[in-house]
């Protein structure tokens, strides 16, 4: 995790630079925004792993003479599929209808967000992920 947070400092700094050379010849404001803001992204992104890296063991990549079996076994939890991401989305696309076509579409896509957001809230305390 060392070698993440530090490609990711040494990258922040590399589209800070780009961010003033780019501020400085275009002059054009949306573009420098941009970059100014993915500068942030990843100075957070390289802080969280470096600080991460710190309270974690060791792990195979960080040690210049392993090997790819070093790394092998259990990974992490990873949650399995599920079904209410969709249900967000239909929700979320009808909700940002109601914004062109008219605010009763809302109506319909609260009820079916929050059926969604409940769903996935509580994806592990009942059916076949309940924790036992």
């Amino acid at each position: 995790m060392k070698v993440q947070g530090k490609m990711f400092l040494w990258l922040a700094f590399f589209v800070l630079a780009m961010a003033i050379v780019y501020g400085v010849w275009s002059k054009e404001p949306a573009g420098t925004t941009a970059l100014f803001l993915g500068f942030g992204l990843c100075v957070m992104i390289g802080y969280y792993l470096a600080f991460t890296a710190r309270r974690v063991d060791v792990g195979a990549q960080d040690n210049k003479e392993a090997d790819v079996a070093d790394d092998a076994g259990e990974v992490g939890f990873f949650s399995p599929h599920s079904w209410q991401p969709l249900s967000l989305a239909i929700g979320g696309a009808l909700a940002f209808m109601g914004v062109v076509f008219g605010w009763w579409l809302l109506y319909f896509s609260v009820p079916i967000i929050m059926i969604g957001l409940w769903g996935w809230v509580f994806e592990y305390y009942r059916g076949e992920n309940q924790n036992q």
